[in-house]
């Protein structure tokens, strides 16, 4: 019989649940104040402990931030990649990619203050380039560059299995593949974070189709792209 794996001690289990009710209670100042609103000393008399004894458990509020940012790059990419999985394997590239781009919209839609602590940095003077957060942050483009990766391939019926270290060899040699990639996510978070500041209610334009013909106007440069 297979060795049943360790369990964590119960010290392992309670630090662990202390540092999920610190990040829940976090969340909830974000989405009062944002990112400025975060104190520990405020988690720690929510919680009912001393606001030192929780420097136990996350080193600074930066600390902190870095923990909420990896985190919601992590649920952004199990929304996409578990809405890419419940696909059939024999649907098209085009298909794939209008899954993928209205998962990463549906997401920033419904976690709207999570969604603005990935791309600029929470507070001033906060190191938004710390390689735990680059980390994370190619965990998104592995998922783009599989399913851009499917547009040339004769018998694409399922994005390609890119790792980390593609992203990153890409990335140093300056490929074609990358620069597209970089191209395509920068035109969806445009559009998404103009609709999550309201840039575009003033102009009376009807969100759901003006990104839907995104969409297809970055399928036809894709494609483009491939040809070429």
């Amino acid at each position: 019989m297979p060795t049943p794996a360790p369990r964590s001690s119960m010290r392992e289990r309670f630090r662990e649940q202390v540092r999920e009710d610190v990040k829940a209670t976090a969340l909830d100042q974000l989405a009062e104040g944002g990112p400025q609103a975060i104190s520990i000393n405020a988690i720690a008399k929510h919680l009912g402990v001393s606001g030192g004894g929780l420097y136990r458990y996350f080193a600074s509020r930066d600390d902190l931030l870095t923990a909420l940012v990896i985190d919601a790059y992590e649920d952004l990419h199990d929304a996409m990649a578990q809405k890419l999985g419940s696909e059939a394997a024999d649907r098209t590239p085009e298909e794939h990619f209008r899954t993928l781009a209205r998962s990463y919209r549906s997401w920033a839609l419904a976690e709207p203050h999570r969604y603005e602590l990935l791309f600029k940095p929470p507070v001033p003077g906060y190191d938004a380039h710390a390689e735990s957060l680059a980390t994370a942050a190619r965990s998104l483009m592995v998922i783009l560059l599989g399913v851009l990766a499917e547009f040339g391939r004769e018998d694409a019926a399922e994005p390609a299995p890119y790792q980390e270290d593609d992203v990153l060899a890409a990335r140093t040699v300056g490929s074609s593949e990358f620069r597209l990639a970089v191209a395509v996510w920068s035109c969806v978070h445009g559009i998404v974070s103009l609709e999550l500041g309201g840039g575009l209610s003033a102009m009376t334009v009807e969100v759901d189709s003006l990104f839907e013909y995104e969409i297809e106007l970055l399928i036809e440069r894709i494609e483009r792209d491939h040809r070429d």
